[in-house]
């Protein structure tokens, strides 16, 4: 918390043109980055996973491949919300590569 209040420190010193040009750095630095879907080494081996969960990515494309509903998605999941699933969608738009990857790879365990 206190990096924030640096930070906010030091945006309350920025001309409006500094802060558009940090903004583009941090969106330059976010690429490809989806809301609600983080890739942390320290849960589910790095894959993507929904926040708040343990829940990969790949687990519910998959599951939605073989033809359960998001409803189901959502009841069998109680920490999912339907934002969740929207934000994995949209992850797996944007790296299905990836997705196909890790699916194919528990496919093959």
């Amino acid at each position: 918390m206190r990096a924030f209040k640096e930070v906010e420190t030091i945006l309350a010193s920025m001309s409006r043109a500094e802060k558009a040009e940090l903004l583009q750095w941090v969106a330059r630095d976010l690429g490809d980055a989806v809301p609600g879907i983080e890739n942390d080494p320290s849960v589910s081996g790095g894959e993507a996973c929904i926040v708040r969960t343990r829940i990969p990515v790949w687990v519910l494309v998959q599951a939605r491949r073989l033809g359960t509903s998001e409803a189901d998605l959502l009841r069998s999941y109680p920490t999912l919300r339907a934002e969740d699933l929207v934000n994995a969608w949209g992850y797996y738009r944007s790296h299905r590569d990836e997705i196909e990857q890790q699916i194919a790879d528990n496919e093959a365990a």
